[in-house]
C-alpha cells in the first residue's frame, strides 16, 4: 500500500504535471507552426502585390519562415519548462559570431537587395560596373553574373558593385554618338560638313529628333577637328559608329577630302654673304 501511495505520488508530483506540460507544449507548437505558415501565406501576397522581384520575395519569406519558426519553438520549450533565457543568449552570441565571420558575406547580401530593390540595372541590360562591363545575365543575392562582348562569364561579387560607380548604357532608349574627324586646313569647311550631312541623313539608323550636331571642336596644329554628334536607337548604338566612321571616310576619299597625319613643316633659310665671310644656315619648325 505505501509503494502503492509513492507511486501515486509520484505520479501526481512529476509524471502528470510534465505530461500536461508536454501536451501544452506540443499544442503550442503545432498552432504556433499553423499560424506562422499563415503570416508567411498573408506576406507572400502583400509582397506579390507590391511587384517585388521574384527572388528578394522568396527571400524574405525563407528569412520570416525561420524566424517565426524559431520563435515558436523558443515559445514550446518555455511552456515545457525550460529555461530558455540561455537558450536566447545562446543564439544570440552564435549569430553574432556568425555574423562577424560572414561579414563580407553579409555586405554582398545587402548590397544584393539594394540592387534589386532599388534596381539601378536588370537583366539584359549593358553595364559598366564593379570594375566589368557586359550584359547582366543574372542578379543573385550574393553576386551578379556579366557576359562580356567575348562571350566570357563574369561573376562579381554584389558588394563590389554597389560600393562603386554604375554606368547602365541600356538604361535609355537612345544615345548619343560622339565622332571626330580632322580634316586639312586646305579643305572646305562647309564641303566637309555638307557632306557628313548627307551621311547622315542616307543611314535610317541615325534619328531626326534630336537632329545631328556637325560643328568646329578645335583648331589642332596639323588638322581642323570636325565634331559629328548624331542619335540613334541604344540597340543600334555600336553598329551606327561603326558604319558611319566608314562611310565618312568613303564619302572623304570620294571628294577628295585629306585627313592629315600628325605633322611637321620644316624650312630652311639660307643667307647668302659677300665672299669671304661665313655663311649662316637657319632652320626652323
Amino acid at each position: 500500500m505505501l509503494e502503492t501511495l509513492t507511486n501515486l505520488d509520484w505520479i501526481d508530483t512529476y509524471a502528470l504535471p510534465w505530461g500536461i506540460n508536454l501536451l501544452f507544449a506540443l499544442g503550442t507548437f503545432i498552432v504556433g507552426r499553423w499560424v506562422a505558415r499563415g503570416v508567411v501565406a498573408v506576406a507572400r501576397r502583400v509582397l506579390t502585390h507590391a511587384k517585388l522581384d521574384v527572388i528578394l520575395v522568396n527571400f524574405i519569406l525563407s528569412i520570416l519562415q525561420g524566424v517565426l519558426l524559431l520563435v515558436v519553438i523558443i515559445a514550446a520549450l518555455d511552456r515545457l519548462g525550460v529555461d530558455t533565457t540561455s537558450l536566447v543568449a545562446l543564439i544570440g552570441a552564435a549569430g553574432l559570431a556568425i555574423g562577424l565571420a560572414l561579414q563580407d558575406s553579409l555586405k554582398n547580401f545587402a548590397a544584393g537587395v539594394m540592387l534589386i530593390v532599388f534596381r539601378p540595372f536588370k537583366a539584359g541590360d549593358f553595364v559598366e560596373a564593379g570594375g566589368t562591363s557586359g550584359v547582366v545575365e543574372k542578379i543573385n543575392i550574393f553576386s551578379s553574373t556579366f557576359r562580356t562582348v567575348d562571350n566570357r562569364e563574369i561573376i562579381v561579387p554584389n558588394g563590389a558593385i554597389y560600393s562603386g560607380v554604375i554606368t547602365n548604357f541600356s538604361a535609355r532608349a537612345t544615345r548619343r554618338i560622339d565622332l571626330l574627324f580632322g580634316i586639312s586646313y586646305d579643305d572646305d569647311i562647309r564641303k566637309v560638313k555638307g557632306i557628313i550631312e548627307q551621311v547622315l541623313k542616307d543611314d535610317p539608323r541615325v534619328l531626326a529628333d534630336p537632329a545631328p550636331f556637325i560643328g568646329v571642336a578645335d583648331l589642332a596644329d596639323s588638322s581642323v577637328n570636325i565634331h559629328v554628334r548624331p542619335w540613334v536607337a541604344t540597340a543600334d548604338y555600336f553598329d551606327t559608329m561603326c558604319s558611319l566612321k566608314e562611310k565618312v571616310k568613303i564619302a572623304f576619299d570620294e571628294n577628295g577630302i585629306t585627313i592629315p597625319y600628325p605633322q611637321m613643316d620644316m624650312y630652311q633659310h639660307v643667307i647668302h654673304v659677300p665672299s669671304g665671310q661665313n655663311v649662316e644656315t637657319r632652320t626652323g619648325a
